[in-house]
């Protein structure tokens, strides 16, 4: 069932209370957004993420990938990037522009690290070829690394462009972590 919006509070925490709700349900459909970037010849890059934590208060989002990824390097150049999401449940999407920091030490991604370890999903990051190596390199080298490779991108939101597809009609709002503007669709 879609939601009612009422009121441009009732909005924004509407959004932001799907997109938390999207890092528990495996079955949301904002749960793999597409991340885009500038690559490192200048190219738009786009890839499908997993989103990983949420934080409202601060309009933040966090994503995990290998440290040894190139978009790692890329978001390292050139930390500008767009996040799209689309529910077909909901009849939203939203980009969202961002800055992404990208960490590969400290105590966030340790405290990611002792969550994900004994999980399946913890091979992805203890692979002892990097993402992007060709086949034959990982079939000689098919072990573990000793240690593992993962990075956390944090993806502060600067503004979250909303837009609901309905039969009565098509609505469009432009939001900051202060302002909500009602736009053309």
């Amino acid at each position: 069932m879609k939601p009612v919006i009422t009121a441009e509070g009732d909005l924004k925490k509407r959004v932001w209370q799907e997109l938390q709700r999207a890092t528990h349900d495996r079955h949301h459909e904002w749960r793999t957004p597409v991340l885009t970037s500038v690559g490192l010849d200048g190219a738009l890059q786009a890839r499908t993420l997993v989103l990983r934590h949420v934080d409202t208060a601060f309009w933040q989002l966090t994503f995990y990938t290998d440290s040894r990824s190139n978009k790692v390097l890329e978001l390292q150049k050139n930390a500008q990037a767009t996040v799209v999401f689309w529910s077909k449940r909901l009849g939203w999407q939203i980009r969202l522009q961002a800055s992404v920091t990208v960490q590969t030490e400290g105590p966030e991604v340790v405290e990611a690290w002792n969550r994900l370890y004994q999980t399946p999903s913890a091979g992805d990051y203890l692979s002892a070829a990097a993402p992007g190596s060709p086949l034959h390199l990982q079939a000689d080298n098919p072990g573990q690394s000793k240690s593992h490779h993962l990075a956390l991108l944090l993806a502060q939101v600067t503004d979250l462009d909303w837009l609901e597809l309905a039969q009565s009609g098509h609505r469009r709002a432009l939001m900051t972590p202060t302002t909500l503007d009602w736009r053309v669709p």
